[in-house]
C-alpha cells in the first residue's frame, strides 16, 4: 500500500471540469486497493506568486504551500492532473509548483554541498488534458511544457520515476470515450502507478 497525494492543477475549481472527474477517478481506484490518499485542490488556494530571487530562496512559503510540502513529504507517489493551456500549465500551477519546490525542501541550496534532489524515493504520475490530439502535442510541439514540470520539477527534486498520461481532444470526446478514460485512470489509481 502506497501514500499517494492527488494533486488537481486547475486553476478552475468546479467539479464539471474534468480534471476534477480525474483526479477523483484515480482517488476513487487508490482507496478500492487500500492505499492512503490525500488531496489538494489548486482551485480552492490563494497564494502569492514568487516575483523574485530573494523571495524564491529567502521567504518562508504560505502556510496552504507548507501543507503541501507536508504532503508530499508523506507521499510515495505524487499525482498531478492539470490542463493544458498555452503548451504548458496554467500559470497559477505553476506559481504553486514555484512556492512548494523551494531549496531546502526539493532542492539542495547552489554552493551549499547538498545534492539537489531531496525528494527522492518517490515516484510520480503527471495527467494532462488539452484540446488538440495527444500526438500532435507530442510530434509536432515535443510536448514541452509537460516535459518542463517532469524534468525541470520533479525530477531536479529527485523523484522518479514519473509516467505521463496525455488526454487530447478534449473538447469533442464524447461521453462513452470519458468513460473509458476515467476506468483507465482509476485502475492507475488502483495499482497506486
Amino acid at each position: 500500500m502506497k501514500n499517494i497525494l492527488i494533486i488537481n492543477g486547475h486553476p478552475d475549481g468546479r467539479q464539471e471540469r474534468f480534471c476534477a472527474a480525474l483526479s477523483d477517478a484515480y482517488a476513487d481506484g487508490a482507496k478500492a486497493a487500500g492505499h492512503e490518499v490525500r488531496r489538494v485542490k489548486l482551485g480552492a488556494l490563494r497564494f502569492p506568486l514568487i516575483d523574485s530571487r530573494e523571495t524564491f530562496e529567502a521567504s518562508e512559503p504560505p502556510e496552504d504551500m507548507k501543507q503541501i510540502q507536508d504532503d508530499i513529504r508523506w507521499a510515495a507517489h505524487v499525482v498531478l492532473v492539470h490542463p493544458l493551456w498555452l503548451g504548458g500549465p496554467p500559470a497559477l500551477l505553476k506559481g504553486m509548483l514555484e512556492q512548494v519546490f523551494r531549496y531546502g525542501f526539493a532542492l539542495g541550496k547552489p554552493g551549499s554541498g547538498e545534492r539537489m534532489g531531496l525528494l527522492h524515493g518517490r515516484s510520480a504520475r503527471v495527467i494532462v488534458t488539452m484540446g488538440m490530439p495527444s500526438p500532435v502535442y507530442r510530434l509536432v510541439f515535443g510536448a514541452f511544457g509537460v516535459r518542463a514540470v517532469e524534468r525541470g520539477i520533479f525530477a531536479i527534486a529527485g523523484i522518479r520515476p514519473i509516467r505521463r498520461t496525455l488526454i487530447g481532444g478534449i473538447e469533442g470526446m464524447s461521453d462513452r470515450e470519458r468513460t473509458e478514460i476515467l476506468k483507465k485512470v482509476n485502475g492507475f489509481g488502483n495499482a497506486g502507478s
